[in-house]
Formats: C-alpha cells, sequence, structure tokens
C-alpha cells in the first residue's frame, strides 16, 4: 500500500466513523480562537479553558487587551505554560491587530504570522478553524501519528510532514473534496493522537485504523 492510498483509506474511515471534528478550545469568535490557540501551546485544551473565560470577560475585543498591562494579564494566565511569553505575547499580537489590522484578525496564514507570539502552526490552526481554508497544522500528536502509521516516513520535522499531507490531498482527482478535509483531517489526527494513538501506549485495541497502519503491518 502506498502512503497516498493509505492516506485516502483513512480519511475515509475517519468522514464516515467521526464526520464532526471540532477543537476543543471554547471560543464564540476570531479573536477568542486565536488568543486560545497562543496559549495551547505546550499547554492542554482543557487547562486553557479554566483560563480563558476570565479572560474573555475582562478583555473581550482586541483594542481592551491591548490597553491591559502584561502583569494583569499574567494573573489570569498564570497556571498556563510559560506565562511570562504568553503575557508578552498577547499584548503585543493585540497591539498589531490594533495598528495593522483595523482590530480585525487576518485571515491569511502570513499575516498570522506577523503577530506576536504566532508562529506556522498557530496561524495554520486557526485559518482552518475560523474560515475552513485548507491549512494543516502540525502538532506533535499529528507529527507522531502520521510517522507511526505511515503517512510519512523519517519526517525531519512539522513542516515537512505539513507539506506531505498537504500534497496528498492536492495530487488526487478529488481534489476539491480533500481540500475541503483538510481542516477536519487536521482535527481528526490530533484527536486520534490524543485518545487513540497515545505517545507511550497506543490502544491499538480501540483503533479504527489500524488495518491501513504501517506499524501494524511490522
Amino acid at each position: 500500500m502506498t502512503k497516498k492510498q493509505r492516506y485516502n483509506a483513512v480519511l475515509q474511515w475517519f468522514e464516515q466513523n467521526m464526520p464532526i471534528a471540532e477543537s476543543e478550545l471554547v471560543f464564540h469568535n476570531e479573536y477568542e480562537l486565536l488568543v486560545a490557540v497562543m496559549l495551547s501551546a505546550q499547554c492542554t485544551d482543557k487547562r486553557v479553558n479554566m483560563v480563558t473565560p476570565k479572560l474573555f470577560e475582562q478583555y473581550p475585543t482586541p483594542q481592551a487587551l491591548a490597553q491591559a498591562s502584561e502583569e494583569e494579564i499574567f494573573q489570569i494566565i498564570r497556571s498556563i505554560s510559560y506565562p511570562n511569553a504568553k503575557s508578552k505575547h498577547l499584548k503585543g499580537m493585540a497591539e498589531k491587530l490594533i495598528s495593522d489590522y483595523q482590530g480585525q484578525v487576518p485571515n491569511t496564514v502570513e499575516a498570522l504570522q506577523t503577530l506576536p507570539g504566532v508562529g506556522r502552526k498557530t496561524a495554520n490552526v486557526v485559518c482552518a478553524v475560523a474560515w475552513n481554508q485548507p491549512t494543516m497544522a502540525v502538532d506533535t500528536h499529528i507529527f507522531r501519528v502520521s510517522e507511526r502509521i505511515g503517512l510519512t516516513t523519517h519526517s525531519k520535522n512539522p513542516l515537512q510532514t505539513e507539506k506531505t499531507l498537504i500534497q496528498f490531498s492536492l495530487n488526487t482527482k478529488k481534489t476539491r473534496i480533500h481540500q475541503h478535509l483538510i481542516p477536519k483531517a487536521h482535527h481528526w489526527l490530533l484527536l486520534h493522537g490524543r485518545y487513540i494513538c497515545q505517545a507511550r501506549k497506543p490502544k491499538c485495541e480501540q483503533c479504527g485504523i489500524k488495518q491501513w497502519c504501517a506499524s501494524a503491518e511490522e
């Protein structure tokens, strides 16, 4: 089985068995999504969701967040990983939204990456979730799952994995369908890695895609 055949089979299984795949972060608009994704770096969604209600209540807009001090932001997000850096980035992000984007979250990966604290993965997540764009954010779960089940082989970094997975979707007669599935594919692979194909003890007996898993063939 080729990697492309495996990719198509895996996507088809997820589409049939997990038609609804969404972010576990709680948000109500693009601004809240961006903040939540920034906070989720090296932190669990569960922990982020414990912090964001108070943060969004006090700073419901980029304008409000930009006026806050880093210390005020820190006091709210102190239980999040790397709170000092994230406090600085959140304030800087809000200020740049106001100065460069009229207070609106930009809708391209390139523009999002001009914001403090926003890297390619964060930008990809925001574009996929907020606007259903065909972007593939590769986190540790997706990187691991892609290698383990055989969608990639000896991928050197998340960017290489991202390009490989996107390429599978573009090189097909069903390009439009597959492009539409890319945002969902991000969630499918992420959730599969988070709950089933875990790093130390993968739950292979509960895995619905094990028939296409390269590791299961070994």
